[in-house]
């Protein structure tokens, strides 16, 4: 490729679904990343549709159109898109969240459909996505939109980036912190266990306010994944055989069937928490743009085509 109109700084969940994006415009993109999609830290989400866990006026937007396009995806049976039936409940008593009520499947739980523990629940339907083969099938088709992707890379600022386009799409999520740098981006590491699913075909997920020890459990076929961590300050992704253990012993006092299930395998991870989703446009001298897409915390799948959008629009606006 020639002269590119864009440079993607990133290849995981955001980057590669703003490339989707670009692209199907005809805008020309080049994509490097430190990694490969699979390598990235979102081969190793759970993801779930579940947009509590960032903060940024548009989130509601963003989700809704993320969750548009997940179900259409999932119609046409894209990789690793699937939409689930599932419960999410809390141990405290509240309100059903505005965000859920107008979700296909919604309905109050009654008390006898809930685990112990939990006193108010509620029903309804959620993409969860597969994440390794999403990702394979997202960069596919970036490819065949004639999108230039390069890994190895990792730049040292973002100004390196202007040798190759004018404007530059910040995707680089935990590594913001130092790339941009933006020192409000804390590293929050992750865990998830994968188990041999003992038959569950329904998710469940613990409502809970922040990240924290939260219990969910997402099924992939004949794998079950069980989470959840949130390791605050930790920036490797190896998992933690203490964590997976706590993990497990969770799920299990909720669900004991899956006490003895044998593990799988392990999955870790960062989230790139930040107090606010950063999406907005910056000028660096008279012909160098920055559109930053970064800070998405536990919520990247889950607002990633809205984002993605927004994204867009912006760039064709700096195109003219």
């Amino acid at each position: 490729m020639d002269r590119p109109d864009v440079l993607i700084v990133g290849a995981g969940v955001s980057g590669l679904t703003t490339g989707v994006r670009l692209t199907e415009r005809g805008v020309r993109v080049r994509i490097r990343a430190a990694e490969p999609p699979g390598r990235t830290n979102s081969a190793a989400a759970g993801a779930i549709w579940d947009p509590i866990y960032a903060e940024h006026p548009r989130v509601g937007v963003w989700a809704a159109r993320s969750y548009e396009v997940f179900s259409r995806m999932a119609a046409e049976q894209f990789p690793g898109v699937r939409l689930v039936e599932g419960v999410e409940a809390s141990r405290h008593p509240m309100k059903s969240p505005d965000w859920a009520r107008g979700l296909p499947g919604y309905r109050e739980c009654s008390p006898d459909e809930l685990p112990t523990g939990f006193v108010h629940g509620w029903h309804y339907t959620a993409p969860i996505i597969d994440m390794p083969p999403y990702l394979a099938a997202l960069e596919a088709m970036v490819r065949s939109y004639g999108a230039d992707l390069s890994f190895g890379h990792r730049l040292t600022s973002l100004s390196d980036g202007f040798a190759h386009a004018p404007i530059i799409v910040n995707c680089s999520g935990a590594g913001a912190r130092e790339l941009v740098p933006d020192p409000s981006v804390k590293p929050i590491r992750g865990q998830l266990v994968a188990i041999e699913n003992p038959g569950h075909q329904g998710f469940f997920a613990e409502h809970t306010v922040e990240l924290g020890e939260m219990i969910y459990l997402l099924p992939q076929g004949d794998t079950l994944l069980l989470g959840g961590s949130a390791e605050e300050g930790i920036a490797d992704p190896e998992p933690d055989p203490l964590v997976a253990d706590a993990i497990v012993k969770r799920c299990g006092d909720i669900f004991p069937e899956i006490r003895n299930a044998p593990v799988l395998g392990h999955r870790g991870g960062i989230r790139p928490s930040r107090p606010m989703i950063r999406l907005e446009h910056e000028t660096r001298g008279s012909a160098h743009h920055v559109v930053h897409n970064y800070g998405h915390s536990g919520a990247g799948v889950s607002v990633s085509w809205g984002c993605a959008d927004d994204v867009t629009d912006i760039v064709l606006g700096l195109l003219g």
